[in-house]
């Protein structure tokens, strides 16, 4: 939403309206709020190389809008402050994912989709914090923005001292790194912000765990390797090298931040949408895999994971199931998909046949 703004209205100085915003973002439920400038320029190079390079894989978007990533005045004219905010995502019931990773008959959700969709339950509290500061403090010109848009939300969240970029590329403080990012981009002169200082040290496990090793340097991540890109943001033939290293992990991967120490002392989140749904931290693959197109669209309103289709659902299972260890029982299940209307579920379903030792 973009609502035009009146900067002779506002009612308090810049640096008291800074911190009401962020006292307003407390009471919505957000862990931090931080305000950064618009300045990305030291940003720019690094995006620019990683794009050459490739990494971004079929994230198309990324390409197209370029530099406009570091440019938050380009991508919203005017813009002036990027209101930042945190919120903590890690449910406390849900069952503990080192546990499930051993199981490779459960299916491995990243944490983060367990629950109800955080675009939509964040996109809502900044809608409603914008709409609070232009009610009882400024008329502003604004956008909302959660990984909706190409937006450097870690970059941003830097600046606004938030966190740090951590070597396996996701913003991290030292109460860990289960949390989203959310953004308001206003007219609004606020002022900014301090950093943070990196504590990531000479620590590497977050490199060293990667199954697929998709970062390939600290701070540097070759999407095309990373099991979250292959599960959630490709659309085709996941590349055969690597479905033995997938695992059981049907919906991202979440091993780097398993490994981070600074995860110790992540706090459960007090966010009751992103309570465990239908069973997904602890739920066998061959279960989920039985689920028709429609129990997929039912079971899965509100959440993350719907956007992917049932199509990749499916793909992906099979990539699990051909990794299972409970042989006839992933066999029996992969059988019953084998004709799949589905080419691309039919090649991945032969695939794990074949690797069980079932060739059809």
């Amino acid at each position: 939403m973009i609502v035009h703004s009146d900067i002779s209205q506002t009612r308090l100085d810049p640096a008291e309206l800074a911190t009401q915003i962020k006292r307003w973002g407390g009471a919505l439920g957000f862990q931090a709020i931080g305000i950064a400038d618009v300045d990305l320029r030291d940003a720019e190079p690094r995006l620019l190389e990683w794009l050459a390079r490739g990494y971004h894989g079929d994230m198309h978007y990324m390409a197209r809008h370029g530099a406009s990533r570091a440019r938050p005045d380009e991508l919203i004219p005017g813009t002036l402050s990027v209101v930042c905010a945190r919120l903590d995502y890690r449910s406390e019931s849900a069952r503990d994912s080192e546990s499930v990773l051993r199981d490779a008959d459960r299916a491995f959700v990243s944490r983060y989709a367990l629950g109800r969709d955080y675009h939509k339950v964040i996109r809502t509290k900044l809608e409603r914090l914008a709409q609070r500061i232009a009610r009882e403090a400024a008329p502003h010109r604004y956008r909302v923005f959660t990984d909706s848009a190409p937006v450097m939300e870690v970059e941003l969240a830097r600046k606004a001292g938030l966190g740090w970029r951590g070597k396996h590329t996701l913003s991290l403080t030292r109460d860990g790194s289960y949390y989203f990012l959310g953004e308001i981009f206003t007219d609004l002169p606020l002022p900014p912000d301090s950093p943070v200082d990196a504590h990531c040290g000479t620590c590497a496990r977050c490199i060293d765990v990667c199954p697929t090793r998709a970062i390939v340097a600290p701070y540097l991540l070759d999407a095309r390797r990373c099991i979250s890109y292959l599960t959630i943001e490709h659309h085709g033939s996941i590349p055969e090298a690597f479905r033995p290293l997938i695992g059981n992990r049907v919906y991202g991967c979440d091993d780097c931040q398993l490994v981070c120490p600074w995860n110790r002392f992540a706090r459960p989140t007090s966010e009751p949408d992103f309570a465990v749904r239908n069973g997904l931290d602890d739920v066998s693959l061959a279960q989920l895999f039985a689920w028709s197109r429609a129990e997929f669209e039912d079971r899965l309103a509100g959440s993350a994971i719907r956007r992917i289709g049932h199509e990749r659902w499916l793909r992906n299972l099979a990539v699990g199931l051909g990794n299972a260890a409970d042989r006839p029982r992933a066999v029996a299940a992969l059988r019953r998909r084998a004709d799949d209307p589905s080419a691309l579920v039919r090649e991945h379903v032969a695939w794990a046949l074949a690797r069980l030792g079932d060739p059809r």
